[in-house]
């Protein structure tokens, strides 16, 4: 045997009799696990030795041991139990096998379907795009629903928020889109959603249509909350993996509010101090690290679409307020218009697209502004006109759009299972405000 074979020989059998280093579990308070006698960097994985393994997650280290996050249930651990580490952080696999399957938190299949076995693994952390390397946005994508490509467009590349108390419509909304949108593939992150509604948006909602052509990533309500932080963060990595192989993505996530509330958990269990409405401040040290790895690369692109849960309609919500300073524009759905039976519930006139005027034509914008003026004029004299009190010709807009409400209305208004191509809503929208 040569000298270069016994070489390559050495290391694996130097690393077959390298002792195992254990640690052992000393405390165990709130979230998290303070283990000693383990040396490992934060984000690495440790495993919990027992009757049924748990992983957990380096949260933090000091002289005292590693202060680690259960990636399960705690139940049935105690004090002494033995811990190993794991030799990194978190990998997931990746590859084009993954689209129409289910993920959960961690990135492993819960649908039944073939293990994912032989393709290659990545890490979920990621540093986003450097910014001078981001194309810019130049390109409409088509969302297939007429409210929002005619007067909220959106840009291949671009980040948007949909803001929205609870049941207004979000999740229905981004069923509408992942089955409209011209994008090559869909990944849809459910953050903290109830167990009993995942199963109604994969077969009602999203349909083996949209499903095909998806990858969906669950993290229940139930889920602990290193799990629900960390599905959003392996559904953007999911997607990351797409753009670098030259697709253009639509990362969907519902709901940016629970990854914020999972990590607030967190921070508090690891004794942060609460800051706004019980936030601590590594909640908006979090929201840019994770909304700026979505947008254009030179290979491709991830438009995201972040569903954002305000608390009580409060559109200053701490979470909202943060997240519309990240985002290149947002999406109001309002409940006046939901508990009317208006689909989709969307506000155009609160409703804005920074990338508009990169991504639309001259006629489309003057057609968009005029459409706009007519609801704020109509908007303004509402109330005038329901008791008979409005004098026609007072406002040349508010005249067009009384005369034309039943057609903005029709035109505004969308089923589920609709979806019109951009062509059509272009004309549809030069028809409706011209002369």
């Amino acid at each position: 045997m040569t000298a270069a074979a016994l070489a390559g020989l050495r290391e694996p059998a130097l690393a077959a009799t390298r002792p195992e280093v254990l640690g052992r579990v000393d405390e165990m308070l709130g979230l998290h696990l303070r283990v000693t006698g383990l040396r490992a960097a934060v984000g690495d994985l440790v495993e919990v030795l027992g009757p049924q393994p748990l992983l957990a997650e380096v949260g933090a280290s000091s002289t005292d041991g590693l202060t680690c996050l259960p990636l399960g249930d705690t139940r049935g651990l105690g004090v002494g139990a033995v811990v190993r580490h794991t030799g990194g952080p978190l990998r997931i696999r990746v590859g084009e096998q993954l689209t129409g399957r289910v993920l959960d938190g961690l990135g492993r299949p819960i649908d039944g379907g073939p293990d994912l076995r032989g393709l290659p693994e990545v890490t979920v952390d990621q540093d986003a795009p450097d910014a001078l390397s981001r194309p810019r946005i130049d390109q409409q994508l088509r969302l297939g629903v007429r409210a929002l490509d005619a007067l909220v467009p959106c840009g291949r590349g671009q980040r948007l928020g949909i803001m929205a108390g609870s049941g207004v419509g979000k999740s229905s909304l981004l069923s509408m889109i992942a089955r409209g949108t011209d994008a090559e593939v869909s990944v849809i992150a459910l953050v903290g959603e109830r167990g009993r509604e995942v199963r109604e948006f994969l077969e009602n909602d999203l349909g083996p249509e949209g499903l095909a052509r998806s990858v969906v990533v669950v993290s229940t309500s139930d889920a602990p909350p290193v799990e629900r932080l960390r599905a959003a963060f392996v559904a953007t990595r999911i997607a990351e993996w797409f753009r670098d192989a030259g697709r253009h993505v639509v990362l969907m996530m519902d709901s940016l509010t629970r990854v914020a509330m999972a990590q607030r958990e967190i921070g508090l269990s690891a004794g942060e101090p609460p800051a706004t409405r019980g936030y601590p401040p590594s909640v908006f040290g979090l929201l840019p690290r994770l909304l700026e790895r979505a947008g254009t690369s030179p290979s491709g692109s991830i438009t995201g679409l972040y569903t954002v849960l305000v608390e009580g309609d409060d559109l200053q919500d701490p979470v909202g307020d943060t997240a519309r300073s990240i985002l290149d524009g947002h999406v109001v759905l309002s409940r006046r218009l939901a508990t009317s039976g208006h689909f989709p519930s969307i506000d155009v006139l609160e409703s804005i697209s920074r990338v508009t005027s990169a991504v639309t034509s001259a006629d489309h914008q003057a057609d968009a502004t005029r459409l706009r003026r007519m609801l704020a004029a109509h908007r303004d004299v509402k109330e005038l006109v329901e008791i008979g009190a409005y004098v026609a010709g007072t406002d040349p807009d508010a005249d067009a759009a009384i005369a034309r409400s039943g057609r903005i209305d029709t035109f505004l208004r969308q089923s589920m299972s609709e979806s019109t191509p951009l062509e059509n809503t272009r004309r549809a929208l030069h028809d409706l405000v011209a002369p």
